[in-house]
C-alpha cells in the first residue's frame, strides 16, 4: 500500500475492500464503482485511449463491500447504482450526457441516500475538463453538483477513485478528500491532477443556503 497526502488530500494505492474498515466515517461516499460490463475491453478505446486489454471492469464490485459503504458515511452516492441492488431510494441523480443518438447510453444514475427528489445534470462529454484519463471519467462539475445536493459536507471519501475527479472537485470546494484506487496508473493520474487542483486554490465556493423569510397573511 502507498499513501499520498496532497493538501487535503490523502490517497491510499492498494485495494479499498483492505482499506475502508480502517478509515474514520465520513459525511459523505461520492464514487463510480466497476459495473461489470467491461467497458474496457471496448474496441473503440483500446484504439483510440490505450485502454485494452485491462481488468479492472470485468467484474462489479461485490454486493458486500456497496453494503457496507452505507456504514460508512452520513450520505452515499453511487454512480452505476442500477447495477447493484442499494434498497430502496428517491434521490436519484441523473446525467444527461446529450447524446444525441450517438452510441453510448443517453444518460447515466447514480443511486443516492439523499431524501429528496430526482435531479438532473446536462452536459456532454465530449472533451472534458481537458482530456479524459479514464475510461469512465466524469466531468469535474457533475461532481461539484453532486456534493452540493448533500447537506454540510466537510469530508468526502471515493473508494474507486479512477483518475481522481472527486478529489479534483474537492480541492475546488475546500473539502477534505480520501481516495482509494488499486491501479497504478489512475492512481498516479489522481495524484498529478489533485495536485495541480490543490495548488489552484479553492475556485468554487460552496452555494450558502438562503435564509428564511416568514411571510405575513393580512
Amino acid at each position: 500500500m502507498r499513501v499520498e497526502t496532497i493538501g487535503l488530500a490523502t490517497l491510499y494505492l492498494g485495494d479499498c475492500r483492505e482499506i475502508l474498515p480502517t478509515l474514520a466515517p465520513v459525511d459523505l461516499i461520492l464514487t463510480d464503482p466497476p459495473y461489470g460490463i467491461g467497458i474496457n475491453k471496448s474496441a473503440r478505446l483500446a484504439t483510440s485511449r490505450g485502454h485494452g486489454g485491462e481488468t479492472w471492469d470485468d467484474k462489479p464490485a461485490p454486493q458486500w463491500l456497496m453494503l457496507m459503504l452505507r456504514d460508512l458515511a452520513k450520505d452515499l452516492i453511487v454512480w452505476g447504482g442500477n447495477y447493484y441492488t442499494m434498497g430502496p431510494g428517491r434521490g436519484f441523480l441523473i446525467w444527461d450526457k446529450q447524446n444525441d443518438g450517438r452510441d453510448f447510453a443517453d444518460c447515466e444514475m447514480a443511486w443516492t441516500s439523499i431524501d429528496a427528489v430526482a435531479r438532473i445534470f446536462r452536459k456532454r462529454p465530449m472533451n472534458m475538463d481537458g482530456g479524459k484519463e479514464h475510461p469512465t471519467q466524469k466531468p469535474i462539475d457533475l461532481m461539484v453538483w453532486c456534493i452540493d445536493k448533500v447537506a454540510g459536507v466537510e469530508t468526502v471519501c471515493d473508494p474507486f477513485m479512477g483518475s481522481g475527479t472527486t478529489g479534483v472537485a474537492c480541492a475546488q470546494m475546500g473539502l477534505k478528500f480520501t481516495g482509494i484506487e488499486r491501479e497504478r496508473r489512475y492512481f498516479d493520474i489522481a495524484c498529478e491532477r489533485i495536485s495541480r487542483a490543490q495548488a489552484q486554490g479553492q475556485l468554487l465556493p460552496r452555494e450558502q443556503p438562503l435564509a428564511a423569510v416568514q411571510e405575513v397573511l393580512l
